[in-house]
């Protein structure tokens, strides 16, 4: 099972607050969200997918796309949505799972079956995000193998975790994943990037010229 953990997009993307206002990271957060979604849809092998959430546009947007939704009506974090999430699919009797954030507007089937394929028979599959701090990508098999715990510098503690287990750990490097959209630099990457998004055309249409000196500097 895919697990998407959402939070109230109405207060997204904060670390971007000092070059867009509230209602454009909310607008951006919904634009990727929807193409994290559509990627999903056109992937022919995918699992079934559920998003952990309590935020309206996301449970609308799953009710659209035919996803579950799992509530998430504590909103704590997304760590405590997504083992809330995972126990549901122990007691379901699921037997993996594989979790990716919703800001990853680049994501692409191949790199989906390229995380799928790599997958050991038992043990776990991880995808560092760009600057190989954060995690943006986790499969587990089972699904209770090891706990996450997400935040900016998640990948070295999965990475750990998953090896202490005595199972097979693959890392990937898959670029459209690895980009995330949290600072003024990853929006300037998101917006100069090959593709055409939904969350990449609303980026060329603001004026991030200004970025240029933190996206290289």
């Amino acid at each position: 099972m895919i697990l998407i953990p959402v939070k109230n997009l109405s207060n997204a993307k904060q670390r971007l607050a000092s070059v867009l206002d509230q209602s454009s990271r909310t607008e951006l957060a919904q634009a990727m969200l929807l193409d994290v979604l559509e990627t999903l849809r056109s992937w022919s092998d995918c699992p079934e997918t559920t998003l952990v959430t309590s935020d309206a546009f996301a449970m609308e947007l799953a009710r659209s796309f035919h996803y579950e939704v799992i509530s998430d009506d504590a909103c704590r974090s997304e760590t405590d949505a997504i083992e809330t999430a995972t126990r549901l699919c122990e007691q379901r009797g699921i037997q993996s799972t594989l979790v990716i954030p919703g800001d990853i507007p680049l994501i692409t089937v191949s790199e989906l079956d390229q995380t799928l394929s790599n997958a050991p028979r038992e043990g776990s599959v991880l995808v560092p995000s760009a600057d190989k701090r954060g995690t943006n990508a986790a499969l587990r098999n089972p699904a209770g193998l090891f706990a996450l715990r997400f935040g900016n510098d998640s990948f070295v503690p999965h990475l750990a975790a998953a090896q202490a287990t005595g199972k097979p750990c693959t890392v990937l490097s898959l670029p459209g994943i690895a980009l995330d959209i949290d600072t003024p630099s990853d929006l300037h990457q998101l917006a100069t990037a090959p593709g055409d998004t939904r969350a990449q055309r609303m980026a060329r249409r603001w004026d991030l010229s200004e970025l240029q000196i933190a996206a290289t500097g």
